[in-house]
């Protein structure tokens, strides 16, 4: 009878192992996944190649033209989205705290609405931000704009 408790206890014994080895194995696979999309999200920000910059000047007309309202605060063509907040949902901006963006519409020549392209601002002051960004295809894509 002893060696049946024996062998009951040791049972239960590995089956604690067992648990907590799965158990640990379960916790490094969540954190080793969450580390590897914060590693893509840093590797992301860091990849601001010269592919990603333009100049203001190669812009189109209608994108510069909504640069200079963005520094002189406006008016601009849609007063109820132009100078809202950019909820940076995609991820593809630096991360910062909501309210940091704001969108401006980019007219499209020929288009019966907003059209997809933008520029999206970001710092503090309205008319003087601390850097701009140029999409032509509704947030899939940005550009730093440079002067």
């Amino acid at each position: 009878m002893a060696s049946v408790q024996r062998s009951g206890s040791y049972k239960q014994f590995l089956a604690r192992i067992w648990g907590a080895l799965v158990g640990a194995l379960f916790v490094w696979a969540v954190l080793a996944g969450s580390g590897g999309w914060l590693a893509t999200a840093q590797a992301r920000q860091a990849a601001q190649s010269s592919s990603d910059i333009v100049a203001l000047a190669t812009l189109p007309e209608q994108a510069q033209q909504t640069y200079r309202l963005i520094l002189s605060g406006g008016p601009f063509p849609y007063p109820r989205k132009d100078g809202s907040v950019f909820g940076n949902r995609e991820r593809q901006l630096p991360r910062h705290p909501r309210g940091y963006y704001l969108e401006y519409t980019v007219p499209t020549p020929g288009s019966r609405d907003r059209g997809a392209r933008r520029i999206v601002c970001g710092g503090n002051s309205r008319t003087a931000p601390e850097v701009c960004y140029y999409t032509q295809d509704h947030y899939a894509s940005f550009r730093r704009i440079v002067q």
